[in-house]
């Protein structure tokens, strides 16, 4: 399913990987780390089918996406907007529903609070948020150096990032049968491996989502429903509350047996709660 982005347009001077299916009212995937477009594979055909027409693409730095040779480029949440921002005019796009996971989340919570004219409605999954994020044991390798990182060799590095990856979901059968060599396998080798530490890792910081604290109430103008593993290891259930609690009117739900990947552990239950979702806030 990597053909689900199966355009590529020069943005900002970079290639950017995406892809757009069906016809109807639109709405945008936003994807996070250490992942692409690819963990969007089975809700994209339940929202075609629902009547919508569904946008998505790679972020910078990830996935099919351009990997930018020189690790200065901004790939961080906040450099990822203009992105999004010139992807909807290249889409014609004036106002989309947004549905964004993990640090997609946070690149959609500062597009929507900046321009809120363009959404919707706003779904929010397993999302960083305030001071969430990274982790303490990513925090402590960052401090540590990536460079040591980046020259692992390249089977070490592979056996850790299987075990962490492992690590996104309650039930590991269904990861390690049908993806996880995929999620893997786009941060290793010799692309992969330097350029998921100098554009994903290097990027890792709470700032682009603490300094919204004050502002996430604006996200009450429009419909927000946010989406949360009740056994995500990597965003803990209860920044799911302290999130919803900081946005008046939102939605909330906590789905059981489900981690970080939610749509890797419950991709129908995603799928149907999105798309309800959309129907309700949908004009026809």
């Amino acid at each position: 399913m990597r053909d689900l982005v199966r355009d590529n347009s020069l943005i900002g001077g970079y290639r950017i990987a995406h892809g757009t299916h069906g016809d109807g009212e639109p709405v945008v995937l936003i994807h996070g780390t250490p992942s692409s477009s690819y963990i969007w594979r089975h809700v994209v055909p339940e929202l075609v089918e629902a009547g919508h027409r569904v946008h998505l693409f790679d972020l910078l730095g990830f996935g099919l996406s351009e990997r930018p040779w020189n690790p200065t480029v901004n790939t961080s949440v906040s450099g990822q907007v203009p992105i999004l921002e010139n992807l909807l005019s290249l889409w014609g796009l004036d106002r989309t529903h947004i549905v964004a996971h993990d640090i997609g989340g946070a690149i959609a919570q500062r597009f929507c609070i900046f321009s809120p004219q363009r959404v919707k409605s706003l779904t929010l999954i397993d999302t960083v948020s305030f001071d969430s994020w990274p982790s303490k044991r990513t925090s402590q390798q960052m401090k540590a150096g990536l460079e040591a990182s980046i020259k692992k060799p390249d089977s070490e590095h592979r056996d850790h990032f299987r075990s962490w990856i492992l690590s996104t979901v309650h039930d590991e059968t269904r990861i390690r049968a049908e993806s996880l060599e995929t999620f893997v396998e786009f941060i290793s080798g010799p692309i992969g491996q330097a350029s998921f530490f100098q554009h994903q890792v290097s990027h890792y910081d709470h700032r682009h989502t603490s300094e919204l604290n004050d502002r996430l109430h604006e996200l009450s103008n429009m419909p927000v429903q946010i989406l949360w593993g009740e056994n995500d290891a990597w965003q803990v259930v209860d920044w799911a509350h302290r999130l919803h609690a900081a946005i008046p009117g939102s939605t909330l739900h906590i789905l059981p047996e489900c981690g970080h990947f939610a749509m890797e552990d419950k991709p129908a239950e995603i799928s149907t709660l999105v798309k309800r979702f959309l129907a309700t806030h949908t004009t026809r």
